[in-house]
C-alpha cells in the first residue's frame, strides 16, 4: 500500500470527459463506525495464510463486471473486466462513461506493476487488498504483519463470524466474514492509515455478485456488480505487458 494521501481528483476528470453521464450529487460523509471494535487475540500465521489462500481462484478467471462511482458532485457508471491467474497477478481493466476515459492495470500479489493512466488507476483503487477484497478475494499477511482473529457464534441467529486482522507498522487490515444458514456469506475488509479509516468494503464472498468499497474521508463510494464469471479463461500472455 502506498505512503502517500491519496486524492480522487484525478478519478473526477473522467465526469469532464463524459459530461452528458453526470448526474445527482451524492448524499453527504457518513461516519462509520469500526468494522471491529472487540479487542482480538494473537492468531495462527498458518492459518490466516489458509484462510485467505481460499478465497483466492486456483484457475485462470475472467470477471466483467459493471461499476459506479459518486462523491459529492458526481455519479457515473462505466463497465470493467478483472482477468486472474493463480496464485497473485489480476490484470484490472475499466472503461469510464460512454466508453470514454479508459484505464488498465496488472497487479501482482500487494504491488502494481505498471497503470496507464498511473494516477486515475490509483484514484480508483488507492489500496490493492482492498481491491481484491471488492472481488472477494483476500491475500495473505505480509511477512512483517502481526497477525489477530476470532471465531464467534451468535448466541440469538445462526449466523457466525470469523475475524482476522493483519497489521503493520502504519497500515492495519481487518476482515469479517459472516455466514447466515441458508445464505450467502459476506466478506467485509476495512483499512485504516495511522488509525484512521480510508477504506472499507462489503461483497458476497460465495458468488461475487456484488461489492462496495466506501471511502468516508472523500465521501465516495465505488460499487462494483459482476455480470459474468468465466472459470476456463485463457488468458494471453500478452495481455500482462500490453498497456492497452
Amino acid at each position: 500500500m502506498s505512503g502517500k494521501r491519496f486524492s480522487l481528483d484525478p478519478l473526477r476528470a473522467l465526469s469532464y470527459i463524459g459530461a452528458c453521464a453526470l448526474l445527482a450529487a451524492c448524499p453527504g460523509p457518513r461516519k462509520l463506525a469500526p468494522l471491529v471494535s472487540m479487542p482480538l487475540a494473537p492468531a495462527s500465521r498458518d492459518s490466516a495464510v489458509a484462510w485467505a489462500s481460499a478465497t483466492l481462484p486456483t484457475t485462470p478467471t475472467l470477471i466483467r463486471f459493471r461499476w459506479r462511482y459518486q462523491d459529492e458532485r458526481v455519479k457515473y457508471a462505466g463497465r470493467g473486466t478483472a482477468r486472474i491467474a493463480p496464485p497473485d497477478s489480476l490484470r484490472f481493466d475499466y472503461v469510464g462513461p460512454l466508453g470514454l476515459g479508459s484505464g488498465a492495470a496488472v497487479v501482482i500479489g500487494d504491488s502494481v506493476a505498471w497503470a496507464d493512466p498511473a494516477k486515475n488507476f490509483r484514484s480508483l483503487i488507492p489500496a490493492i487488498p482492498m481491491l481484491w477484497a471488492a472481488l472477494s478475494m483476500v491475500r495473505p499477511p505480509a511477512s512483517d504483519a502481526v497477525v489477530l482473529g476470532a471465531r464467534l457464534a451468535d448466541s440469538t441467529s445462526p449466523r457466525r463470524h470469523v475475524v482476522w486482522r493483519f497489521a503493520q507498522l502504519e497500515d492495519t487490515l481487518d476482515y469479517v466474514v459472516t455466514d447466515s444458514a441458508g445464505r450467502e456469506s459476506v466478506l467485509e475488509a476495512e483499512w485504516r492509515r495511522r488509525g484512521e479509516m480510508v477504506a472499507r468494503s462489503r461483497s458476497q464472498l460465495d458468488t461475487m455478485a456484488h461489492a462496495r468499497v466506501d471511502f468516508p474521508e472523500a465521501s465516495a463510494r465505488f460499487e462494483l456488480t459482476v455480470v459474468a464469471v468465466d472459470t476456463a479463461a485463457v488468458i494471453p500472455p500478452a495481455l500482462w505487458r500490453s498497456r492497452r
